[in-house]
């Protein structure tokens, strides 16, 4: 099967402060982040670019074949930039490709609830059928809580 994800690059923007829901997936769908270390690892990238003001994380979740990221968009830097940094240390980190080439972004528009979103994200683990409860899965936050 051939992934066509140039075509996820249609049509994106990058609107500083604005808020956006993104999904990364591991090449092949490995579960590389069922592995505590590079899930911690790849929280940890997440969290860099929130110190460094590139992107506010408002939630995120680590599954073991992909990420789902809510964030808020920085000033100065593309959406583009910030997940591609985020997968880039990951991937050095563990020296390897680890990533399905792009990602999927959604512009959360401001009729939407971030809280419902976040919600819905952090449950991801209950779902799949990982854990009973969310708090029982290690990867994952908001800014809810």
């Amino acid at each position: 099967m051939r992934f066509a994800s140039h075509r996820l690059r249609r049509g994106r923007v990058s609107e500083a402060g604005r808020a956006y829901l993104v999904t990364a997936t591991t090449l092949q769908r490995r579960p590389v982040f069922a592995d505590w270390t590079a899930a911690r690892l790849l929280v940890s990238a997440l969290r860099r670019e929130n110190d460094c003001g590139a992107a506010t994380t408002l939630a995120y979740v680590a599954m073991p074949d992909h990420l789902h990221w809510l964030m808020q968009l920085g000033e100065g830097v593309t959406l583009a930039t910030v997940v591609g940094r985020v997968k880039s240390v990951v991937a050095h980190a563990m020296t390897g490709p680890i990533w399905q080439a792009g990602f999927h972004d959604h512009a959360v528009r401001a009729d939407e609830d971030l809280a419902r979103i976040a919600r819905y994200l952090v449950l991801n683990p209950v779902r799949a059928g990982l854990v009973q409860r969310v708090g029982d899965y290690p990867h994952w936050d908001a800014i809810w809580l």
